[in-house]
């Protein structure tokens, strides 16, 4: 997975088959001069053209899409600009013999509550279960095991439906998924996402169906409903492997190992451990005393203690390394799951984290791409004024439920920050005006307090002197630990923000037969109730050639020469309205009412 654009092609305007086109990779970061050396194009020769489509470089300028297209169509060149993260898989990848097989490494995914955590449990024979909120994983983790001498790397990912990003994630930095499904449940929403988000990233799927030890268990019925999905069992002539399992009583976890390594065996799954290592990003977050650490499975090479490395717009030198337990580690090989120290600021989950030559080049990499960032960054609290939110909330009729989110690791704020915007509706919007990892802050509260904002702390504990401040501030904070208590309380509270609804009810229509106009009352509509009726407290359209000629309400009306509340269908009835008297013969008068309607 490579969550940045690693390639980018400008194709010089040539005819077509025209093979004149030379072809050039080029690397982020490099220079004209580089270029010129690689085409065989002299710098003064690359200068005049430029000069006379109004660019002014010098030899060491950076070349940037803008300089490629230019390049490309003066001098009949295909340039391909590739990050240092693309060129070193593309290294990898064009020496097949220095390829070895790696271990796989493999996602559990499921439904929430069918055991994925439970299974992983088992098979590391450790207990993760007792440290979830509310028996639900919270994080990505990542943990080895040996089977047969042998290792395998799990990714353990969150089973409640607001984790469907991370899911999808997990599925790209995996070799195989294990689709964990319970045998008295059977395939349910989360699962289907689960299959979608592995057959999205090409990843072979094998299926656990766990949980047959309950006595209601029916796997066939599992095994059926699998099928529906696309995934038909080998028992059931067909490719998927399914493996029968009982995390809580440890039955045929053996065949499930088993079954894991003989299918990575099948699809050999090989890293090239020469070039300069690369992995992703599975999990970041900001440590109180280790500072940002990252935790990063190695897909390339071999990553050392004390190398140079950047990851999207952050570096770092590798200060120390540990594996799932906590334990140093001098380096580590492809397919494992490490925690790096020494980011100079959290990173992105999911980025692609490439070593490089010396701290100096990391540095000078990561300011050339944040040079490229557009400079405005409306997640920073700074540029954030109590004007310029006022005059956005006041733009156009739509209600506004700010938050501010604060969460201990980067996946759970990427997460609420792309869920809680879905729970917008047509009348309240969920605005997300700042979302960042650590503490809650005193900067926090000043923004919530300019932006009229709840701040949302998710699996952190702020500090008396801040809980004081947002008193002072009249700021609310809320604490939480497992996501879908915080997405109810958050639709609550925009259904407390929602105005009722202003709803129409059609009562009935009157045909004008005459037109009277009565000294000291006014003109009355001689009228004829064709359909419903018409009452005194109705709103009422005066329809002349299908078009609405006025609307207003009605002032009195009559059944004879009597004051009604209303007249029914095949009666005739006397109308007048309040500040109408345009009446003609054969206008129609519509009746409804506007009702408010509360949203539930």
């Amino acid at each position: 997975m490579d969550t940045q654009k690693n390639t980018k092609k400008t194709k010089p305007k040539v005819e077509a088959g025209d093979s004149s086109a030379k072809k050039i990779i080029l690397r982020e970061g490099q220079t004209i001069k580089e270029l010129s050396e690689k085409a065989g194009i002299k710098t003064k020769d690359m200068f005049k053209k430029l000069e006379a489509k109004g660019y002014t470089v010098s030899v060491n300028d950076v070349v940037n899409e803008s300089l490629a297209s230019a390049i490309s169509e003066e001098f009949k060149l295909e340039l391909e600009l590739v990050s240092i993260e693309k060129e070193v898989r593309i290294q990898a990848g064009s020496n097949p013999e220095e390829m070895i097989l790696r271990p796989p490494v493999v996602t559990i995914m499921g439904h929430v509550d069918h055991g994925k955590t439970t299974l992983l449990d088992a098979i590391r024979k450790s207990n993760l279960v007792g440290k979830e909120s509310g028996g639900i994983t919270q994080h990505i983790g990542a943990y080895r095991v040996l089977h047969a001498k042998r290792p395998i790397t799990f990714i353990d990912t969150p089973g409640h439906e607001a984790f469907t990003q991370l899911r999808a994630r997990g599925a790209h930095l995996t070799d195989i998924v294990v689709l964990v499904v319970a045998a008295d449940d059977g395939v349910m929403p989360q699962t289907r996402e689960a299959i979608s988000h592995a057959k999205d990233a090409g990843v072979p799927i094998m299926v656990a169906i766990n949980k047959i030890d309950k006595p209601e268990a029916d796997v066939d019925k599992v095994k059926q409903q699998l099928s529906k999905e696309g995934l038909l069992v080998e028992d059931w002539g067909g490719k998927t492997i399914s493996v029968e399992v009982s995390a809580k009583e440890k039955t045929n976890l053996e065949e499930l190992l088993e079954m894991i390594l003989l299918l990575g065996d099948v699809i050999e799954i090989k890293a090239n451990p020469k070039v300069k290592a690369q992995g992703a990003v599975l999990e970041a977050r900001l440590d109180a005393k280790k500072g940002a650490v990252a935790t990063v499975i190695v897909q390339h090479g071999i990553l050392s203690q004390g190398e140079a490395f950047i990851c999207g717009t952050t570096y770092g030198k590798a200060r120390a390394l540990f594996d799932e337990k906590g334990k140093t580690l001098k380096k580590a090989e492809s397919s494992m799951p490490v925690e790096v120290l020494g980011f100079s600021d959290v990173p992105v989950a999911g980025n692609i984290f490439q070593v490089v030559s010396d701290l100096e080049t990391a540095k000078q990499f990561v300011q050339y791409r944040l040079s490229q960032v557009k400079k405005t960054d409306t997640q920073r609290p700074e540029h954030l004024t109590l004007d310029e939110l006022f005059k956005k909330m006041e733009k156009g009729q739509v209600k506004e439920l700010s938050l501010i989110i604060k969460t201990d690791v980067h996946g759970s704020a990427e997460v609420l920050a792309d869920v809680l915007p879905n729970l917008s509706t047509e009348q309240i919007k969920v605005k997300i005006v700042h979302s960042a990892t650590g503490k809650i802050t005193e900067s926090d509260v000043l923004l919530a307090s300019a932006s009229n904002a709840i701040i949302i702390g998710y699996n952190i504990k702020p500090d008396q002197k801040i809980l004081d401040m947002a008193k002072e501030e009249d700021v609310e904070i809320r604490i939480y630990k497992v996501i879908y208590e915080l997405t109810h309380d958050v639709k609550k509270a925009i259904s407390g923000l929602l105005e009722p609804t202003i709803k129409e009810t059609y009562l009935g229509k009157a045909e004008i037969r005459r037109v009277f106009n009565i000294s000291r009352i006014g003109v009355i509509a001689g009228c004829y109730v064709t359909d419903g009726k018409i009452t005194r407290n109705a709103e009422i359209r005066v329809i002349r050639n299908k078009e609405v000629v006025h609307q207003g309400r009605v002032a009195s009306l009559k059944h004879l020469k009597n004051n009604v509340t209303e007249v029914k269908k095949e009666y005739e009835c006397g109308i007048r309205l309040e500040k109408y008297k345009d009446f003609q013969e054969g206008d129609i008068i519509e009746a409804f009412i506007m009702e408010k309607e509360t949203p539930k």
